[in-house]
């Protein structure tokens, strides 16, 4: 038999070079020599693969852990069993999706019905070839006249044990592209790549956390297999689209929760699912890179009704009485653009009114503060223009205001004042004295940030006129009260960093849309909710946010935002995730900080490093804990949790 050489695609995703991440909470207690010795972390990569006459299909691969080092499968010459299993699958000639060679039967003992799956292999035997080096012959043999010039498709997902070291599993997959003529592959299943998923979900780990690359899902993630529970389909575009509405699926808020039923009936509900992004945005998961990124611009009934699942395509319900029998008229209608936004066409129909580049947008700018000194009140000198440069009248905003807040070090409070009356030039410059001085006595750095927004009719006159907010992207200015060199509050995360997994976050009527300008409001002193009764100081609310469904305690400010029920898609291990400049290691850069006011903690107040920890870890035994390390002197948390020490931050919060 030949192994001769095929095509693979371009990775899927390159962080850690293709390697598992290793997730190991008891990192900090192991012995660096052991993790020498050991050298956690798992690579498998198939090498090759090749169909014989009689239809046995056989694939090599090699095992390595992360310095390229081969791995012994049964775990005698190297630490640690690895398991693999295989799928096999190609692409039917005139199809755009995968079916799956190596199935099995699933029988619902909920409805008593069976369906076929795609699946891992059953029966196979490995081989070893040389050190590292295997071959698999399936146990699916591949039927009397397969297609030997379509796309077949090897998809390898691993496992390696060193639970007996206190290091976990570890976990890869890999994914093998050949045609079994030997021709080149042309035909490709390349739709959303899974460097666009991790931006969310940091590492894709499913079924265990073995399953890691979309690459490898959509082999058994395709029209063959579905829920005979529920009898709802896995087809990667209907059951991703369906997770991503969660709650706004039409049928959710009908009141018929969305469930698939998998392994061993756990039942995975996805209804109070909150996609970060507004669910319009297709091209959050459809980046370019992926060859077949444009494939949400090609309408079909089964994509498109995953989010849209009040349609009735075969009777025309909810599709304007126009019955589809088939997806070959959909893009008579929902062509890619139209001349209108919010019309039929793709684009438009999934236009997100505060980004409709139909508005002319609102630019501001910080020009310069004068009498700028403790004591005195303060005048600023602000632009207000479209962003082709035309001057904006203050009049016709809606709202426009500048906040006052300081000191700089951690801001203590803010004076907000209305500028809508404010006087300038033509050309677009105005000033506003505040009514309020800045205290007396302060010392330091102030900030003035800037925040508005206008209403403006788009279509108007049309059928679809709709009144859409235009809000300018909110500018922090500081400067100095006393002298000295003016200096900006610290930058603990990135809006970059948020928009990642949000798309574009914007809060209260749209006003706020930068971090600069929601620290300025969420200040260590501040609360809000019931009575006042949470915290909204910026790291203990961003942090018990993201901690949603593990918290310990209460974070609801109303039935609509009960952040007890979020769940977090990524790991919160990964504080680079949000965070910018080793930004959470200890101890913390700066001096200046206050005590936080959390009426709903444990602490109360708390000190800053404690309100920013008890933000996630929220259980009476972590405070007590943090309350423990602080006395008259300050924190003591960076003793043991400080860069370099035990338990440092880095160390207890591995994830990789």
């Amino acid at each position: 038999m030949r192994f001769g050489t095929a095509v693979r695609v371009a990775p899927l995703f390159t962080l850690l070079a293709g390697s598992a991440l290793w997730i190991n909470a008891s990192a900090p207690k192991t012995d660096p020599n052991l993790i020498n010795f050991v050298r956690p972390g798992l690579v498998v990569k198939i090498t090759g693969a090749a169909v014989a006459t009689d239809g046995t299909l056989r694939v090599r691969f090699t095992l390595a852990d992360p310095k390229g080092s081969p791995l012994d499968r049964e775990g005698v010459t190297s630490p640690g069993p690895v398991s693999v299993s295989f799928i096999a699958a190609y692409i039917p000639t005139g199809q755009s999706q995968y079916t799956s060679y190596t199935t099995r039967v699933q029988t619902s003992p909920i409805t008593r019905v069976s369906a076929t799956q795609a699946g891992a292999d059953s029966g196979g035997s490995f081989e070893v070839i040389s050190e590292g080096l295997y071959q698999y012959t399936f146990g699916t043999r591949l039927p009397a006249g397969f297609d030997r010039t379509a796309t077949h498709s090897i998809g390898a997902y691993s496992s390696r044990n060193l639970s007996e070291f206190d290091m976990g599993i570890q976990r890869d997959d890999d994914v093998y592209h050949f045609v079994p003529d030997g021709s080149k592959v042309t035909v490709v299943r390349d739709v959303t790549r899974s460097e666009t998923c991790n931006r969310c979900h940091h590492q894709l780990a499913f079924h265990g956390g073995s399953r890691r690359s979309v690459e490898l899902c959509i082999l058994c993630h395709q029209p063959q297999t579905t829920d005979p529970d529920t009898g709802n389909t896995v087809d990667m575009p209907v059951m991703i689209h369906r997770i991503h509405m969660g709650r706004n699926l039409p049928s959710v808020v009908a009141g018929k929760p969305y469930q698939i039923i998998g392994n061993q009936q756990v039942v995975h509900d996805y209804s109070k699912i909150r996609f970060p992004p507004d669910a319009r945005s297709c091209a959050a998961c459809h980046q370019p890179g992926a060859a077949q990124a444009d494939n949400y611009l090609k309408p079909n009934r089964a994509a498109c009704g995953a989010c849209h699942d009040d349609l009735d395509f075969r009777t025309g319900k909810g599709h304007l009485d126009l019955p589809q029998v088939s997806d070959n008229q959909c893009a008579n209608c929902h062509i890619k653009r139209g001349e209108l936004e919010f019309d039929a066409s793709i684009l438009g129909a999934h236009t997100i009114p505060r980004l409709s580049p139909s508005l002319p947008g609102v630019v501001f700018e910080i020009l310069s503060v004068e009498d700028g000194v403790a004591g005195k009140r303060p005048t600023v000198v602000f632009s207000l223009k479209e962003k082709s440069g035309k001057p904006i009248a203050p009049l016709s905003m809606n709202r426009l205001n500048l906040i006052l807040a300081g000191p700089n070090t951690d801001y203590a409070s803010y004076i907000s004042e209305a500028v809508l009356n404010a006087d300038g030039t033509a050309d677009g410059r105005y000033w506003w004295t505040f009514q309020d001085p800045i205290p007396a006595g302060a010392k330091g750095s102030y900030s003035i940030e800037i925040e508005g927004r206008r209403e403006l009719k788009l279509l108007e006159g049309t059928t679809q006129e709709r009144t859409v907010r235009d809000s300018g992207a909110n500018k922090v200015f500081a400067f100095s009260v006393d002298g000295s060199r003016p200096e900006p509050r610290r930058a603990v995360v990135s809006i970059d960093k948020c928009n990642a997994c949000h798309g574009s976050l914007s809060f209260h009527g749209d006003n706020r849309n930068r971090i600069e300008a929601c620290v300025v409001c969420h200040n260590p002193l501040k609360t809000g909710g019931p009575n006042g009764s949470l915290s909204i100081a910026f790291p203990v609310m961003i942090h018990r946010i993201h901690t949603g469904q593990d918290l310990t305690i209460p974070y609801a400010f109303s039935a609509n935002f009960n952040f007890n029920e979020i769940g977090y898609p990524g790991d919160r291990r990964n504080c680079a995730a949000c965070h910018v400049n080793g930004s959470e290691q200890l101890p913390l850069k700066g001096s200046g900080r206050l005590n936080v006011v959390d009426p709903s903690g444990y602490l109360n107040p708390a000190a800053p490093i404690s309100a920013a920890c008890t933000g996630c870890h929220t259980s009476k035994a972590v405070a007590a804990h943090a309350l423990s390390s602080t006395n008259a002197l300050g924190e003591g948390c960076a003793a043991c949790h400080g860069a370099g020490a035990e338990f440092s931050v880095s160390s207890v919060h591995a994830w990789q």
